[in-house]
């Protein structure tokens, strides 16, 4: 077998993906095209693109030029199986369009409690004001997810590991189910992105990413991505231009820059943090008594090992206390910020109250709960921050 023979790993795919010869035109990077408006040289060659197809064709700006194409087909690249990649301006958008492609008026939804707040507001609201029904489910239900689906069922969304709370559903098992019902399956997989978890190998009909995070990298642009098998392409794709949805080219142009780097990035990120002992139970084990256990971890920890490695995102739980000692912990910190988002280069701390956003089950331990986004600083250095954190909240208990 020869090299060019030889499947390319994933993590050569980041760096390969999407860089045809007729869009790098001899350069390294694809050129940030910036057009609105395209022109024909006739008005036969304008009514002939009018009924062709347009993908991958220079067409109106809205439809993309090659530095969309280009991020778009190196996503599909890294989930073998699929279709097609569509690229939106935010995660959100992303989610709210595969919704919206595959449910209609009378349809049902099946929706993790664990689930992106703004996934959950969405459903509960302009979902529900369209005719589509709701039904949140313990996101470790597995293959008893059975039990909740109707003949009105048509979408089953997953997200996993869940938002906040970590919880890792047992996706193959309920894809299977989904399936053999004729159920679409959407999933959020921001957080492991098909280099920890390539969802269309585990029977995932819709992959979903918030750009924003681990393939732009760097916290300076927003961006959302919808990867479909080819029995969904057509239909999410039509949902998206019907909508409008587009990705201007210079955010394209940075979600393709940071993917080149994605890999080695993810490494970096997990490599901080130990599924079974992150930097917050290092720190928490120096300052006894202050921490007192990892979100997600005790109802899903047999179902960690399915990933290869571990994101830079998790949340831990304090030992007692309350929210002026959690606020002490963290205002203290001098290497991480307070701020939404993850996936960046820097690390971040956040006070989060996942039970305010559950209906069907309770996130598991009790306490003051802070997540924390572990960035690319000196492992060393972060656990002294910490650790000089779990002194304040100790002090303020």
């Amino acid at each position: 077998m020869s090299a060019s023979d030889r499947p390319q790993s994933p993590e050569t795919r980041v760096v390969t993906g999407g860089r045809r010869p007729e869009w790098t035109a001899g350069v390294v990077n694809v050129p940030v095209w910036r057009a609105s408006t395209i022109l024909y040289d006739d008005v036969a060659a304008l009514r002939a693109a009018a009924g062709a197809d347009t993908h991958h064709r220079l067409y109106y700006g809205r439809r993309g030029t090659p530095t969309q194409w280009s991020l778009a087909e190196a996503l599909t690249e890294l989930e073998p199986g699929a279709e097609g990649t569509l690229l939106y301006p935010s995660g959100v958008a992303a989610i709210t369009t595969a919704l919206l492609a595959f449910l209609k008026p009378g349809d049902h939804l099946l929706l993790p409690d664990s689930a992106y707040d703004p996934t959950r507001a969405f459903a509960m609201g302009m979902l529900k004001t369209i005719g589509v029904t709701t039904t949140l489910y313990d996101p470790v239900i597995g293959a008893g997810i059975a039990g909740l689906m109707t003949p009105a069922t048509k979408v089953l969304f997953l997200e996993s590991p869940g938002s906040l709370t970590f919880e890792v559903q047992d996706v193959p098992a309920m894809t299977r189910i989904a399936r053999e019902r004729g159920i679409t399956t959407i999933l959020d997989n921001t957080w492991a992105t098909p280099l920890l978890f390539p969802a269309m190998a585990h029977g995932v009909d819709v992959t979903i990413m918030a750009c924003t995070k681990y393939v732009v990298g760097h916290s300076d642009a927003m961006l959302g991505s919808a990867t479909a098998v080819a029995s969904h392409w057509q239909r999410l794709r039509d949902a998206t231009y019907q909508l409008g949805q587009h990705v201007g080219p210079d955010d394209a142009a940075l979600g393709a820059r940071g993917l080149r780097t994605m890999a080695v990035r993810l490494r970096q990120h997990g490599d901080l943090v130990d599924p079974h002992r992150p930097l917050a139970g290092r720190a928490g084990g120096r300052r006894a008594g202050a921490a007192s256990g990892v979100a997600g971890l005790p109802r899903t920890r047999h179902l960690h090992a399915r990933f290869p490695g571990s994101a830079g995102l998790f949340a831990f739980v304090l030992d007692g206390g309350g929210d002026a000692g959690r606020v002490a912990l963290i205002d203290g910190l001098a290497l991480f910020g307070i701020g939404y988002s993850w996936g960046g280069y820097e690390s971040l701390a956040l006070p989060i109250d996942p039970h305010r956003y559950r209906s069907v089950t309770r996130a598991g331990a009790e306490g003051p709960m802070i997540r924390l986004q572990i960035g690319l600083e000196d492992p060393d250095d972060l656990i002294a921050d910490l650790a000089a954190g779990l002194d304040r909240f100790r002090a303020a208990r």
